[in-house]
């Protein structure tokens, strides 16, 4: 079962490449992996379908389980029983044949067939993987991608308002139906103990009897919710009518044999357990009975004949739901024959009608006319669909209905365990009825698609192919041998009816249930079988007084019309909502977030009403320096406040930080102080960097009557935000498995540095995902800043003219300045092969000599320093991140020294590039384990005894810990090259006002720029 899901998906994922050679043939090479998996699915009969010899009655079932996470007993559990296999026929045997269809239906003019194709074939596997799944959120996951996977396919066509506001229709209601199905089953997998299904449903009796049975009552509603909204039961009927918008190959499969039946498939599967859960019945019974009615009622006041059938599919669903639901054994194999039969005639008729839309133009039945002497083949085709459809024999759906009857006859006459007798006739009558507007309905999809009408011209109508009529022509022939034959059919639903237990007399569940045939002789079901064709027929006879009575009838309720002012109504509280809160003031944002962020936490603390730590002090006694350090970080805090320009603010900002990073250090935490001050260093040059596209002075501050309401706010989240931590770490009730990190680092990461064996292996996972975050975070900045590139196409130094780099124009200010070019051409760092380049590309007036020099002293020191701080972290203070940002501020001295031009060639590799390869190595670091037998990022510590080194030890996590200097180091590039190099080049190309200056002397100077960089 993985291996054919795998199969699909795989296949869907080379679709495209497929459609770009082959053109829409390619629909046949899909069709292969579908009707490949349907064999492999007749194959498996046996074993599905083999009985324990003591226990003839219990079915079998093929399971296959892979572990994902068994720490968190997550698993990928699927089991392929009867109730599976039988789902699985159609899942794969419609899905072959459509694809087939569409390999004739759609034109190589077409656009986007292979992300069609890739979408209808990753839907089979998703559907089969539904029916499969025997764990609950398993399922889950592949319910709500098949609600995904249907709005793109019935989104296809995305130039038509229709088809996309049909498709976010159908996305929106189903999406809230699996979001309501997903809290029933985490209270139903909560309540028994396990998540797989078949462990449930054999607990089931126990659940719905024991002490979590108002749990799990509420739990089977909520899931039935999901089913509701999936299978278009009233009140969500009108996504589906709507869903016709989509080509209709995907009418055909998901509206016919594959998603509108996940409803009725967990119906069916939940029912053997939970059928006797007190809001089972009234929820299937009423919804799917009023569906019946509403659909069949609606189908017959349509002109478009894909909507006749559209409407059609709902009446029937909720027939179906009915049945499968009504958790007896007769009407449970009665319900998957009927499954089947649908499957069946709905899937031909749907291909018909796309025959016919793609042969006429049209249709509409007031257009249509002649089309059965254009086509008598298709005729007959579609005659065979819709006659079963209606329940005439000897086809599927008469076999199929007849068994529907007895089963509610006999539960009419025999109601269970509080049923009332009354409810079973009224359903009994409710469903005869239902079945009139079918036969009604069906004989008005033959007549509007195929009749000669009076006064109607005769519809142009071209040739069918052979290969285009293939697909319905089977269904319509496996129409006919279920009905004559339906013997097999019968062995395989046999073993789901005996799910239910013992019938009503006392007998086996197999007795009770009974049989499928073509005749049963002369009984009541047989009677109201020919009272539903009588009036079917009259109803159809005089259909013109009919839709007359139709048209007087008021419509009240307009589930369609509730829908979008339900969505009107949201989107317009959605904008008021909108309107009072992003009203574009910094000051409002912050003001909504901290008054929030500290008014709840303080209202809990008060609420309960819980005392202080006992042992709770401010300052540390033995640490007096600690006062001074805390005054300066207040200190630091309220110059940043009270000061006018930015850069102050920033330095300010700054002051605290590596206030902060010292109170680290006098706590005892080298590691954490290191980090704190490198990056606090790196924050401050990207800050200056980025305040020289601002204005110096903080303009529009906020003032007045807000300026004690913002000291309030800041106050009290401040002092909020400490009582917190104090009560938090107050309130620990267990020992803390930080203790235990030492031992763990040591014996398990091989390293004595806590903070950092934590970082790159007891806490793998949170580090690598941290490291992707920073990656994604460069990303971004360089998306804001650069337009054409990633700002690696800088020029070699080579090719810049001497000195010129920081001048707009190239023109010199003045005499001095000229005589000072010349003695930097000549006796500068003009070479070619000088390794600070400044000295030849930038302009005298922006090169600092003592910064240069001080640059040559330190630049090398610091890349190696930060090579120890990467490999010694291990046991001693660093690691890869403070070592990466070592190395980052190594290119930012060498940067500010000598420009962007140095920048480029201090780091010929591109940001992108180091970001890349930094998490490439991490992440090598966590499969390569595995590939070798272990876990993901399992650590491996080598000892080796080295020539002149001595005993090493080598720590495998040491790898990761690569990844992530090479990530860090990438990020710092990244800022210096969008904020520092791209920044300075736009500075460069900006236009100048020319000025004219006298040399002394009133010797006219050069025309020359103002406001040089």
């Amino acid at each position: 079962m993985i291996t054919v899901l795998a199969v699909h998906f795989a296949v869907a994922a080379l679709a495209p490449f497929l459609f770009g050679k082959f053109g829409r043939n390619s629909f046949y090479a899909l069709a292969v992996v579908p009707a490949a998996s349907f064999l492999w699915l007749i194959l498996q009969h046996a074993s599905v379908y083999s009985v324990s010899p003591g226990q003839p009655a219990q079915p079998g079932a093929a399971v296959e389980v892979f572990p994902w996470i068994p720490e968190l007993k997550l698993e990928l559990a699927f089991r392929l029983d009867a109730l599976a296999w039988v789902m699985s026929l159609l899942v794969l045997g419609i899905g072959s044949l459509v694809l087939v269809y569409c390999a004739r239906y759609f034109k190589d003019k077409d656009t986007d067939l292979g992300g069609f194709g890739a979408q209808l074939l990753a839907f089979a596997g998703a559907m089969f993987g539904l029916v499969t799944a025997d764990d609950l959120l398993l399922m889950f996951i592949f319910w709500e991608l098949t609600t995904v996977l249907s709005y793109l396919l019935i989104g296809y066509a995305r130039t038509r308002l229709s088809a996309r506001r049909s498709a976010l229709q159908a996305l929106v209601v189903t999406t809230a139906g699996g979001l309501s199905m997903l809290v029933g089953l985490i209270i139903l997998g909560h309540s028994a103990g396990t998540y797989r299904i078949s462990a449930i449903l054999e607990q089931a009796p126990a659940l719905v009897a024991g002490d979590a049975a108002a749990a799990v009552s509420a739990a089977v509603v909520l899931i039935l919710v999901g089913a509701v909204t999936k299978s278009a039961l009233v009140p969500f009927h009108f996504w589906l009518p709507g869903a016709m918008a989509a080509p209709t190959p995907v009418s055909a499969y998901l509206h016919a044999a594959a998603m509108v039946k996940a409803g009725v498939y967990l119906v069916a599967r939940l029912a053997p357990g939970f059928a006797e859960t007190t809001f089972w019945l009234p929820v299937v019974l009423g919804l799917g009975l009023a569906t019946m009615l509403v659909g069949g009622y609606l189908a017959l006041r349509q002109t478009d004949i894909k909507l006749i059938l559209a409407y059609g599919t709902v009446s029937q669903l909720g027939f179906l739901i009915m049945v499968v639901g009504l958790g007896k054994p007769d009407a449970a194999l009665a319900g998957l024959a009927l499954l089947l039969a649908h499957g069946l005639f709905k899937a031909t008729l749907f291909l018909v009608v796309g025959i016919i839309d793609h042969q006429s133009g049209t249709r509409d039945i007031n257009k249509l006319s002649g089309v059965f002497r254009s086509s008598r083949a298709l005729g007959i085709v579609a005659a065979v669909a819709a006659a079963s459809m209606a329940g005439v024999p000897p086809l599927a759906g008469f076999v199929a209905k007849e068994s529907v009857l007895v089963a509610f006859v006999h539960n009419a006459a025999t109601p269970g365990a509080g049923q009332s007798p009354v409810w079973g006739y009224v359903v009994l009558i409710g469903l005869v009825l239902g079945s009139v507007l079918t036969f009604a309905y069906s004989a008005r999809f033959m007549w509007g698609a195929f009749a000669t009408k009076p006064g109607v011209e005769r519809t142009k109508f071209k040739p069918i192919r052979p290969s285009f009529l293939a697909a319905p022509a089977v269904l319509s022939l496996l129409t006919i041998a279920y009905g004559l034959w339906p013997v097999p059919v019968d062995g395989w639903l046999q073993p789901y009816a005996a799910l239910f237990g013992a019938g009503v007399d006392g007998g086996s569940a197999a007795g009770a249930a009974g049989h499928l045939a073509l005749w049963h002789g002369f009984t009541l079901a047989l009677g109201l079988t020919g009272i539903t064709f009588v009036l079917g027929w009259a109803m159809f006879r005089w259909r013109a007084g009919f839709s007359r009575l139709q048209e007087r009838v008021p419509g009240w309720i307009d589930a369609d019309r509730s829908y979008q002012l339900t969505i009107g109504a949201l989107d317009d509280v959605a904008v008021w909502v909108t309107g009072r809160t992003q009203r574009g003031s910094l000051y409002f944002y912050l003001a909504v977030i901290l008054s929030v962020a500290f008014i709840l936490p303080l209202t809990a603390l008060f609420a309960a009403n819980k005392p202080l730590p006992g042992d709770l002090y401010f300052i540390d006694p033995n640490s007096p320096l600690q006062i001074v350090v805390g005054a300066g970080i207040v200190i630091g805090a309220l110059a940043a406040v009270k000061a006018n320009k930015r850069f102050l603010a920033v330095l300010m900002v700054s002051v605290t930080g590596y206030g902060i990073a010292l109170m680290f250090a006098l706590q005892g935490a080298p590691d954490l102080a290191l980090t704190q001050m490198l990056v606090e260093t790196i924050i401050l040059v990207a800050f200056v960097l980025a305040m020289r596209s601002l204005p110096a002075e903080l303009r529009d501050r906020t003032g007045g009557k807000y300026r004690i309401t913002r000291v309030i706010i800041g106050l009290g989240f401040g002092i909020t935000m400490i009582f917190v931590g104090i009560y938090a770490m107050g309130a620990r009730i267990a020992e803390p498995v930080s203790l235990a990190f030492p031992k763990l680092a040591y014996e398990g990461g091989g390293g004595l540095n806590t903070v950092n064996v934590t970082l790159v292996d007891i806490r793998v996972w949170d580090t690598f995902g941290e490291i992707s975050v920073l990656a994604l975070a460069a990303t971004g900045v360089a998306s804001l800043i650069f337009i054409r590139g990633r700002g690696d196409g800088i020029k070699a130094s080579s090719t810049v003219a001497a000195g010129t780099v920081g001048r707009r124009t190239g023109v010199v200010r003045n005499s001095r300045d000229s005589a000072a070019l010349e003695v930097s051409r000549k006796f500068g760092a003009s070479s070619r092969d000088a390794w600070l380049v400044a000295g030849r590309t930038l302009a005298p007036e922006r090169r600092s000599i003592i910064f240069e020099v001080v640059t040559r002293l330190l630049f090398h020191s610091m890349i190696i320093f930060s090579l120890y701080l990467l490999l010694a972290g291990h046991n001693l203070p660093g690691g890869g991140f403070a070592g990466g940002l070592m190395a980052g501020l190594a290119l930012t001295i060498r940067y500010l020294a000598g420009g962007r031009f140095e920048l480029s060639e201090a780091t010929p590799i591109s940001a992108g590039t180091l970001l890349g390869v930094g998490l490439a190595t991490a992440a090598a670091s966590g499969v390569v384990p595995l590939l070798l037998g272990g876990q993901v990022f399992q650590t491996a510590i080598i000892e080796l005894w080295l020539p002149v080194f001595g005993d090493i030890k080598f720590v495998t996590s040491t790898i990761f810990d690569i990844g992530v200097y090479i990530v860090v180091v990438g990020l710092v590039l990244d800022v210096l090259r969008s904020l520092g190099a791209e920044i300075d080049e736009h500075f460069e190309e900006e236009p100048a006002e020319p000025t004219t200056e006298q040399e002394p002397g009133g010797t006219p100077a050069e025309t020359t720029v103002k406001g040089m960089a």
